[in-house]
């Protein structure tokens, strides 16, 4: 399902019975509405991490559908403090200004028969740092507002100006996206095209490049077969709008890849299912246990039942029964190993620090393997047999 649905929307309760926490957790944690409880579960021994990569504190995304900035902004973040030895918080919301009148622009230029919404993905965010650059948090925070952001009505009048433009069957022409880039000033603010920071002036584009971000140096991965292995494809989910092309691998060649980033100092930027079961944000894990465990019954982490072994074709057919569906986005940051001998990839979410690992979860190799999307990383971070052949 579009990523709309991953905005944790949420009434944050402390204090509460045990049994009432679990009996009141959603079973879908990025459902509207849901309610998460802070600190409801001590986890009996957390995993040890192994590789713990820099990046800034978790936040929420708010009553938005754009964890796809919040996940890949992050990301950015990582990646300017691996390249300058400096963590600096970039504004999420400055790619969102950027890339909603496109979203506009397309819709309208496709008659209305388009994927039309808040959810994105990665490559949005990097196109926006190519069109326009990057620009401190402290310079454009986005109309966020002091219980954070909320685009619910803002989301409805984009929605209702862009089927009045489809309506109007004008197409795209000069002035015609004025209305919605005023709405767009009003609610998030104007981006800016100059501004100092911590004491040197720069422009959106100067201060991306101040960071090292090069926009094209960055690829997407997935893994699906039907698509042929070893070529580009489009990703048939909703949230590509942009209709952006990811390198299709073999499954164990995508799990491969994201080890070796992480081994060698890159972050990734990770698009997967988070509409099942096995993923709890309240918990702070993902895994993928037999369909006879109830989830009431799990354990801690160090105590998680088996997991089935994963291989292509049962991720296939959960993508094509569409069980796997692109519901969030999240920022892989490290890699643990629990006393089962279990390995998980750390992420870092966007729906605030309210677990007992301050907002982190940990995601074993069979969920990540099952439930993954897609996948961003450097292209230095992709190993060199795989990059040769992406002509890279």
């Amino acid at each position: 399902m579009p990523c709309t649905c991953c905005s944790p929307s949420a009434v944050y309760l402390v204090g509460m019975d045990f049994k009432a926490i679990l009996l009141q957790q959603c079973s879908r944690a990025s459902t509207l509405g849901a309610v998460y409880f802070f600190g409801a579960l001590a986890s009996a021994q957390a995993p040890v991490i192994e590789v713990d990569l820099a990046a800034t504190a978790v936040i929420s995304q708010g009553n938005t559908g754009t964890c796809w900035s919040f996940c890949t902004t992050s990301f950015l973040e990582s990646e300017a403090h691996r390249i300058t030895g400096e963590l600096h918080d970039f504004s999420e919301m400055a790619s969102v200004r950027v890339i909603y009148p496109e979203k506009v622009a397309r819709y309208v230029r496709y008659q209305g028969h388009h994927q039309f919404g808040p959810g994105g993905l990665s490559h949005d965010v990097t196109h926006a740092a190519a069109v326009f650059g990057v620009v401190p948090q402290s310079v454009y925070n986005g109309g966020e507002g002091a219980n954070g952001h909320d685009h619910g009505a803002l989301d409805r009048k984009l929605t209702s100006m862009a089927k009045k433009l489809v309506k109007a069957s004008e197409g795209v022409r000069p002035g015609s996206l004025d209305e919605v880039e005023a709405l767009l000033n009003e609610e998030l603010g104007a981006l800016p095209t100059s501004f100092n920071y911590q004491g040197v002036s720069y422009t959106p584009a100067s201060f991306r490049d101040a960071m090292g971000i090069d926009p094209d140096a960055y690829v997407t991965m997935s893994s699906f077969t039907h698509h042929p292995f070893g070529a580009p494809f489009i990703l048939e989910v909703p949230d590509n709008h942009a209709e952006g092309a990811f390198w299709n691998v073999p499954l164990d060649d995508l799990e491969a890849t994201v080890h070796h980033a992480l081994d060698n100092g890159y972050t990734v930027a990770w698009d997967a299912d988070v509409s099942n079961e096995g993923f709890s944000f309240l918990d702070g894990w993902a895994i993928m246990p037999a369909a006879a465990e109830r989830k009431d019954e799990w354990k801690t982490l160090g105590a998680m039942p088996m997991e089935p072994a994963v291989d292509q074709e049962m991720r296939q057919a959960a993508f094509d029964a569409q069980e796997t569906t692109d519901d969030h986005l999240m920022h892989i940051v490290g890699r643990a190993t629990d006393v089962q001998g279990r390995r998980y990839f750390v992420i870092k979410n966007s729906w605030g620090p309210l677990n007992d690992y301050g907002g982190e979860q940990f995601v074993s190799m069979a969920y990540f393997r099952h439930h993954t999307i897609g996948v961003m990383v450097h292209e230095q971070g992709v190993p060199s047999a795989l990059l040769r052949q992406m002509g890279r």
